[in-house]
Order: C-alpha cells, then sequence, then structure tokens
C-alpha cells in the first residue's frame, strides 16, 4: 500500500515558531512563520504547461479539422425483426430567432463560480425590472450573459453588495463587486436549424451550450449539481453506506441534436454523498466504533485524517451562528493538550479554557484530536464535537468494497422502474413552467420518444467436429457449452506447474482443484498434460517474485532446457498487489502465461467457474473457443473476400488524485482470417490524461540504422502477415473511450498514424480504413414499448440482444447507432453507440451492424454475446493490465521524473516490454 503523507501539524513543543496570533470568533488561528508550501506552485506551474502544450496541438488540428467531415449515413439499416422501443429522450422546440450574447467583467476578480453565480442572481433580483429592461438572462459562471433579446444598453456597469446571509457561501461580512455588462454578438441559431433539417454544417456549440444553459439553470437552484448531474435527498429517501455515506438518488440532463431535432436526454444516477452528522458521531462511523470515551490510536488518527481532509464543516456552538470551514488536517495531540500563546507576549491558553472563556463552551470530549481548518500558514482549530458536517457533499474519495456493493444495489433498478423515475423526473423538473426556458421560447415534451427499432439475428457458431453439436444458434445472448461441444481449436499444454500463495488451500485440495481444471479443460477439447513438471509449490503473498523464479528455474532444470508453458496460481481472496505483481513478472520479466483463482473458488469448485477458466486458458494459450459459421463460409461482406484486420484500441487514464501516473494506451489486433477471433495486443505509456495514442506510429534515429519506423500499428501489421502469411487489405479500426469533443483530435491524429504505418510498410501500402469509435459511457437507455410483453425483451426485462437503433435519437446527418448485443442481468441495460467517422470500405448501414453485433458473440471469456465489440473490449482488458507494469516503487514505477515534465513524452518512464511469446497471443484474457 502507499504510504500516507502527514501534514505538519503544530504541537506544544513548536511555540517558538509562531510568529503571530488573533483570535477570530469560534476558533483559535495561527500563523506559523514557515516556508511557504512549493507544491501547490508546482502543480500550477505544471498544469499550465500542460494546458500549453495542448493548446498548441488543439491549433495545429483544429486548421485541419475545418477540412474533415465525418462520414455521412450511407442509409438505414433494413436488416431484423421490427420492434417499437421508447427512449429516454425528450424532444425540444426552439427558438428560431438569434440570441444575445453580453461578456461579463467582476471586480474584484472572483474565482468561484459558484459565488460568480451568486453575485449575478443579486443583479438580477435587484435590476431585471429597470436596468434590464424585464430580461431573464441566463449566465454561464464565468464571463459570458446569455438573453432572449436584447438589453437596454450596450455596455452597463453595476455595483452589488453581498452579506454573509446565505449559509451556503463563506461570505465575509459584506463584499462589494463591480459589475460591468458589456454586448458581444447575437448568438446565431441558423447553423443549429440547418443541422437539424440535414445539412451538414459544423457543429453549432455555442448554440448548443445556450440552449444547454437555459434547460440547467433551474435545476442548479434547486439541486447539488456535480458536472451534468443534479442531486438532491429529496427525489428518493438516501440509504447509508458503509463508514458515514450515504446513496444519493439524481438525475443526467444533457440537450443534443438528433434526427427528429433537439433532443433533451435525462437519465437517472446515484452516486455517494457524506452524511451530514455531527464530526464526532461521523468519526465513530468510519472507525466502526465508539469514541465518546476512549482516545484514538494513532493508526485511526491517520485513518480519521485521510478520510476528513477536504470536508466542510460547520460550527454548532454558537446558537444561530453557523459559519462554514474546510478540514485541512487532524492535531496530533488530544484536545486537553492544545495549547496556543494568545498574544505577541507569548501568554499561552490551552484550547479547552479558551472556548469556556470565549463562550462559554465546556468541551466534554477533550481526549479527541481537534480539527484543523484552514491552510498550512494559518491553521485554527475546531473541537470535533463543536462541528457538524455540512449537507450536500460529494465523496469523491475512492469507495471501499462494501460501499460500492451497498451502492450497486441502491442504484440498480429494472428497465421499467427506471423508465417510471425518468418520467417522474422530467415531470418534477417542470419544463413548461420553468421561467428561463419560457423565456427563450424553449419548449420540452413529457413523453418519451417511441422508436422504430430492429432486432438483428444471432449469427450461428462454429464449435469443433468432434463435439455433439458442430454448430449452434445461440438463444436470447447466451448458449452453453457443457457437455456438448468443444472448443473449435483447443491448445496444448505439456508442462505446467501450480504455486499456492493461500495459507486457507492444503496442498492436496490445490493439487485436487488442478486435477480438475485439467479434466475439464481436456472435456472441452485441450490437450493437456496431467502432471506437472514439478510438485506444487507453497509461497508466501510477500514472496511472489522469489517464488515465481524459484518455480521457473526449477521447471526449467527439470524438463531439461525445455520452458515451462503455464503457472496456476492459487491466489487469497484479498491479495494486494499479489496479483498485479505476478502478472508483472510473469509477462515482462519470465515470459510466462499464468491463470489466477482466488481461494473462495478454489474450496468451493463450481462446473461454470471451472468451464471459464478453461476457456480463458484456452485462448490464452493460443487456442481458440469458438468462430463465426459465416466467416467459414466466406459469408461476413467486405470482412470475408479479402484479408482484413481489425484493430481494437483504448486509453485508460489514472484516477482522479493521481496527478503523475501516466495514461495507458493498448491496441490489439486480429491474428486470424478469415475467422477473426484471435487478438495480439501491444500497449505503451504516454503522458498523463492524453488520449490521442502517442505509439501507434513512431520514428527515431540508430547511429548504425539512421532513420528507424516502429510502433503499435506497424508491429501489428508484421504480426498478421506472419501468423496469416498475407498482409491486410482492408482495416477496421474500433477506438473506445473517446468523448464526442475529441473526435475530431482523434481520427485525424491516429488515422494519419495508421496512414504512416502501413506506407513504412511498403510505399504504395494504403489499404481503406473504417474508423469507428465506441461509446459506452453515455446515457441513452432503451425500453421496450411494452414491459408485459415476454417476447420483447429478456428475463430481466431488458429489450432483445441484437436490437438496433440508427433512427431518431441518432445524429442528424453522420453514421452512427446505437446497439444493445447483450442479454440484460441485472438493472437497466445500456446499449453500446457506435460512431464510423471514417469509412473508405463503404460499409452499408446493414453490413457494419451486423458485422459489430455478430463479432459481439466470439468474446473469448463466456458463452454470452457481451456489451461492446470483443476488439475495443480487450484493448480495454489489456491496459488495464498494463497498470500493472508499473512498479510501485523505484525508478521503473512509470510515473513522471518530475511534475514540469507532465507534457514531456520523454519523461513518461516506458513500460517494461512484453516477452514475445506473451503479446502473440491473448495474454489480457
Amino acid at each position: 500500500m502507499r504510504e500516507l503523507e502527514e501534514n505538519h501539524m503544530l504541537s506544544t513543543n513548536q511555540k517558538k515558531s509562531t510568529k503571530m496570533i488573533s483570535k477570530r470568533g469560534d476558533h483559535v488561528e495561527y500563523v506559523k512563520d514557515s516556508d511557504k508550501k512549493k507544491k501547490g506552485r508546482r502543480r500550477g506551474k505544471a498544469a499550465k504547461m500542460e494546458r500549453l502544450q495542448e493548446s498548441k496541438v488543439d491549433v495545429n488540428l483544429n486548421a485541419l479539422c475545418k477540412s474533415l467531415k465525418f462520414h455521412r449515413r450511407p442509409g438505414y439499416g433494413q436488416l431484423g425483426t421490427k420492434c417499437l422501443v421508447k427512449a429516454n429522450h425528450f424532444l425540444a422546440e426552439i427558438p428560431g430567432s438569434d440570441l444575445i450574447q453580453y461578456s461579463v467583467s467582476i471586480s474584484p476578480e472572483v474565482t468561484s463560480q459558484k459565488l460568480n453565480k451568486a453575485i449575478m442572481t443579486q443583479l438580477v433580483k435587484l435590476h431585471r425590472n429597470s436596468d434590464l429592461g424585464m430580461r431573464l438572462p441566463v449566465y454561464d459562471g464565468g464571463n459570458t450573459l446569455y438573453t432572449a433579446g436584447p438589453l437596454p444598453f450596450t455596455s452597463k456597469a453595476f455595483t452589488i453588495t453581498l452579506v454573509d446571509e446565505d449559509e451556503g457561501i463563506c461570505y465575509i461580512r459584506k463584499l462589494q463587486f463591480k459589475v460591468t455588462i458589456k454586448f458581444v454578438a447575437l448568438a446565431s441559431m441558423l447553423q443549429l436549424h440547418e443541422l437539424l433539417s440535414g445539412k451538414q454544417v459544423d457543429y453549432p456549440q455555442e448554440a448548443i451550450k445556450i440552449i444547454d444553459i437555459v434547460l440547467r439553470e433551474l435545476a442548479a437552484q434547486r439541486y447539488v449539481s456535480v458536472g451534468r448531474f443534479f442531486y438532491s435527498p429529496n427525489i428518493k429517501r438516501p440509504e447509508q453506506l458503509d463508514g458515514g455515506l450515504e446513496s444519493w438518488r439524481g438525475f443526467y440532463q444533457s440537450i443534443r441534436p438528433t434526427q427528429m431535432g433537439l433532443s433533451l436526454n435525462i437519465d437517472m444516477s446515484t452516486t455517494a454523498f457524506i452524511e451530514p452528522l455531527p464530526v464526532v458521531e461521523f468519526v465513530a462511523k468510519i472507525l466502526d466504533k465508539d469514541v465518546h470515551s476512549r482516545s484514538l490510536s494513532e493508526a485511526d488518527r491517520v485513518k480519521v485524517k485521510k478520510v476528513l481532509r477536504g470536508i466542510k464543516v460547520e460550527v454548532t456552538h454558537r446558537g444561530n451562528v453557523r459559519r462554514k470551514y474546510r478540514i485541512s488536517g487532524l492535531t496530533t495531540q488530544p484536545t486537553r493538550e492544545l495549547i496556543f500563546p494568545l498574544d505577541e507576549k507569548m501568554n499561552m491558553k490551552s484550547v479547552v479554557e479558551y472556548f469556556q472563556e470565549m463562550y462559554g463552551y465546556t468541551i466534554h470530549y477533550t481526549h479527541l484530536p481537534c480539527l484543523q481548518v484552514g491552510n498550512h500558514r494559518k491553521v485554527n482549530y475546531l473541537p470535533m464535537e463543536a462541528c457538524k458536517i455540512v449537507e450536500g457533499q460529494r465523496c469523491t474519495k475512492r469507495l471501499n468494497e462494501k460501499q460500492i456493493t451497498s451502492l450497486l444495489k441502491f442504484s440498480c433498478q429494472r428497465p421499467h422502474e427506471q423508465e417510471t423515475d425518468i418520467l417522474k423526473t422530467a415531470l418534477q423538473n417542470g419544463y413548461d413552467q420553468d421561467p428561463y426556458a419560457k423565456e427563450f421560447g424553449i419548449k420540452v415534451d413529457n413523453k418519451l420518444v417511441a422508436i422504430e427499432a430492429r432486432v438483428l439475428p444471432a449469427p450461428w457458431l462454429k464449435y469443433n467436429d468432434s463435439g455433439k453439436e458442430k454448430e449452434y444458434l445461440p438463444q436470447v445472448g447466451q448458449w452453453n457449452m457443457m457437455n456438448k461441444q468443444k472448443v473449435v481449436n483447443g491448445s496444448s499444454i505439456r508442462y505446467w506447474s501450480c504455486i499456492n500463495f493461500s495459507r486457507s488451500v492444503q496442498e492436496t485440495t490445490a493439487a485436487g482443484f488442478c486435477q480438475k481444471l485439467i479434466h475439464m479443460c481436456q472435456t472441452l477439447g485441450m490437450e493437456f498434460n496431467q502432471d506437472p513438471a514439478i510438485p506444487i509449490h507453497s509461497a508466501r503473498p510477500d514472496q511472489v517474485k522469489k517464488a515465481l523464479k524459484y518455480v521457473y528455474h526449477a521447471a526449467g532444470n527439470q524438463l531439461e532446457g525445455k520452458e515451462l508453458e503455464l503457472l496456476i496460481a492459487i491466489l487469497p481472496d484479498n491479495n494486494g498487489s499479489l496479483y498485479g505483481d505476478l502478472k508483472r513478472i510473469c509477462e515482462t520479466d519470465l515470459g510466462l502465461i499464468s491463470q489466477c483463482c482466488l481461494t473462495k473458488h478454489v474450496l468451493k469448485i463450481s462446473k461454470q467457474y471451472l468451464a471459464n477458466l478453461s476457456l480463458k486458458i484456452n485462448v490464452k494459450m493460443g487456442g481458440r473457443n469458438t468462430v463465426l459459421l459465416d466467416a467459414l463460409s466466406w459469408r461476413i461482406p467486405l470482412v470475408s473476400d479479402i484479408p482484413t484486420i481489425i484493430f481494437g484500441a483504448d486509453v485508460t487514464h489514472p484516477e482522479s488524485g493521481e496527478d503523475l501516473s501516466p495514461s495507458i494506451a493498448a491496441v490489439v489486433a486480429s491474428q486470424d482470417w478469415p475467422e477473426v477471433t484471435k487478438y495480439a495486443g501491444l500497449v505503451c505509456a504516454q503522458p498523463h490524461r492524453q488520449e490521442l495514442i502517442q505509439d501507434l506510429f513512431k520514428t527515431w534515429q540508430e547511429p548504425e540504422r539512421g532513420t528507424v519506423t516502429g510502433g503499435m500499428i506497424r508491429e501489428l501489421l508484421l504480426s498478421f502477415k506472419k501468423a496469416t502469411g498475407q498482409k491486410p487489405l482492408r482495416i477496421i479500426f474500433y477506438r473506445d473511450g473517446v468523448s464526442e469533443g475529441q473526435f475530431y483530435q482523434v481520427l485525424l491524429y491516429e488515422l494519419d498514424a495508421i496512414r504512416k504505418a502501413c506506407a513504412s510498410l511498403e510505399p504504395s501500402y494504403q489499404p481503406p480504413v473504417t474508423f469507428i469509435v465506441v461509446q459506452k459511457r453515455h446515457h441513452t437507455r432503451l425500453f421496450s414499448s411494452n414491459h408485459k410483453d415476454g417476447n420483447s425483451t429478456d428475463k430481466s426485462g431488458n429489450i432483445l440482444p441484437g436490437t438496433v437503433v440508427d433512427s431518431k435519437i441518432c445524429h442528424p446527418t453522420e453514421f452512427d447507432f446505437y446497439l444493445c448485443s447483450h442479454a440484460g442481468i441485472q438493472g437497466t441495460s445500456r446499449p453500446a453507440h457506435y460512431h464510423v467517422l471514417w469509412d473508405e470500405n463503404n460499409f452499408t448501414a446493414d453490413e457494419i451492424q451486423s458485422l459489430t453485433n455478430n463479432l459481439c458473440y466470439t468474446y473469448a471469456r463466456c458463452t454470452r454475446s457481451v456489451s461492446v465489440v470483443p476488439p475495443a473490449y480487450y484493448a480495454h482488458l489489456a491496459a488495464y493490465r498494463a497498470r500493472f507494469y508499473m512498479e510501485h516503487d523505484g525508478p521503473e514505477n512509470g510515473k513522471m521524473c518530475d511534475n514540469t515534465c507532465i507534457t514531456n513524452r520523454s519523461c513518461v518512464r516506458p513500460l517494461p516490454p512484453l516477452k514475445d511469446k506473451v503479446k502473440n497471443v491473448m495474454f489480457y484474457c
């Protein structure tokens, strides 16, 4: 685990470092005579450099974007059984006339968007009926104001005074601001109307933004806003999670241009908020024990400090005065031991005495530490018992497993429940009564839109000829191989071994488990040697490197030069970094394929678990589980006719708070044709939060060889030719994880890299490319038109697998579609959104939709169709796996060498390379 960094705390032996003391109302405050922390400055500088670098890329790419047009829709699909579905989109009518844009300048400058909005709210309240000419403007919280018609001036200055009356914002007594409003331009609606009428025009970003701001204005006043989400404890009664958190229900809202016009997309959401409890009770929940009568251990204090840091509290010991503060730390001493200089003469007073004399407040829990609020130079003491957590604070820290389970249980809704809540939310928002919507002439329908959809047929699957059923047609997105079929190509495993890292699993139990797993592999058609290369080796979890190297070399000695092929590893259920360390060592050091199994599954063996493990082992060892019958029959349009390679690509970014960790890019590519089921994968580290994949194609200079070309695309193209004996004459590229705002940049940069990689193999080699973005993180949901009709839903009540929509709610001109390729298990299914940005292969709608749906039945790890096309799914798995290749400590951890290097590619430490034996098989499964 990462070590916790302790803040510098004031203690009684630090009195000499105190320079100035001040007393402010409800707390004790001191100013430390110490150097300013440089960390914040460094981060600010790094962020500036990152923005500067991104802006340079933006300038270059945006120049090209102007001349680039995305692929137009070639027509609508006809394949499949027609049906009617509903989508969580509400038709919105917009004004025909132009809107007006004004600039807003506030002096003194305000950095808080919340305070900015409070200032403008006060201005509108005071001057709407007079200086604003009865206009009701909307404000973006920054420097722009919009109105439905002109104001009675082109420029005007206002003086606004805010008083400390609103508890939600921490004003300091009275604040006076000068607000200057100036006319900027007409905000044209023409381009938006042209787009909605089907003309191919540049995206009307400004017009969409204005409509969005208008429809969000009232909700932002009623609810707690988090990005595009709004939350409230009144939408649905909160339920308690573990550790002082509670779940709040909320909704997502966004305006989108579609074929039917502008559409308001509303979806339900759930997230964790901090319970508005007295701090002492909150601490008791964090630690799951009573703290009213016992002191905190150092470990408990550190845990509490980590959770409390950054949380807002309000004081409760001053009656109606409820000032708010943000917690910066926790004192190292209990309250009864805390003393501070009362004045510059260093006269000392204890915190207990100060609160008694100043407020007549007796501190009861003197054994608990005090909260520290303020910054490092000005830290104020507040007793825990005199503070209560402010309501409406979203939890931004990582949830534990118990909290995640509870949150998922609370948020999981059947489709008909989700639909009902969406409709209820739309009605509660009352868009027909919204004064801002009325002002701007916007009308929103109160019914979910009905759409004609189609259910694409499931593909026939081919298994090994020796099985009971050689061909199989999945039913409702799933099938069962148990005792029926054998994998189409079983791998051969001669030399294997097992390491047991679990104390709960005895050697005989481990041996029995391995034999049952081997038997299942053999049943499914794999050749698997019964005997391990060496006896099962038991090891401690903290000795993973030593154990792996021992087994690898011991097996090598026993096999007289032949190498171990497969390692079965039994891990404790809670294994910390063991899994990641094992994968890193096996795949980048030893070149060894591994299959990990948790203790709970070893002790309680199920046939289904063994079958799933067997499927994973087979593809990891180079086998194939199943293939599409149409692929073998050369019947897949624009794939079967000429050698075709299918790529999947994804970039995963570090979690929020990890400011220096690199992003990880992964690319996989099919290595068999015409079957298109085996995928080799490559991974690389790149600058923090960089979405463009840097190493698709690259060149560098070497003293002897001169200019050398390489990169992931080139390497995978060569790998395809080596595996099939032919070079690909067609490329299909599924790109995951790209937001709509990045479409142009990603297409330009990565399509160019593909072209260069092809040309580096042969100057005239330029196979046609189809570039498809796959989006899973969107908020469109599809519901059956009749939830009681069992023929139109699966067992979970969701729409049937294969349901595709390419009309009404899709883009007015571009080539996109929604495909629900999987059967729902629980909750409401989320269809994948596919956007064909570039298509030189000239797919019809039916051809690309059918290909994508059929590929979803070839996912190697289970006998179900999956929700995202497998190459994109595999790329995500590979990128996630590569995070383990960054060691936690030492120079090879993959982190940047300095904050200021955040945008410099040379500062990203490369990942250790995959061994050849690993990268040509599906090691990430």
